[in-house]
Parts: structure tokens; sequence; C-alpha cells
């Protein structure tokens, strides 16, 4: 479980760095894209984000022994 762990969480925070970019990318160009997806985005990013910190958190609590 220690090497499978920080696998996870390096997914889930490239996750939502990639979310967050295309986020931002998006709401810069602003137009039909923002006014479709921006609202989508955000709401991914905050799922990517609480799976980012309770993996976290579990990678605290195992990962600490």
């Amino acid at each position: 479980m220690n090497g499978f762990l920080p696998v996870l969480l390096m997914f889930a925070l490239g996750a939502t760095l990639l979310i967050l970019l295309v986020g931002v990318v998006g709401f810069a160009a602003g137009g039909r894209f923002n006014s479709r997806f921006g609202n989508i985005l955000m709401r991914w990013r905050v799922v990517a984000q609480a799976v980012a910190i309770a993996l976290l958190g579990l990678f605290m609590l195992f990962g600490a022994t």
C-alpha cells in the first residue's frame, strides 16, 4: 500500500491542476466555452481537490509508519 497511495495522490493532484488550468484558460478566453463549461469545470475541480485532500490524509495516516 505504501507504493500505491502516493501514485493515487499524484494522479489526483495532477487532475486538479489540469482541471484548474483548463478552467483558467477557458475563463480568460471567455465566450461560448466559458459560458458552457466554466461552472462544470469548477465543480469537477472541487471534487478532484477533495479527493486529493482525502488521499493526502490517508497517506499521512498510513504512510507515517
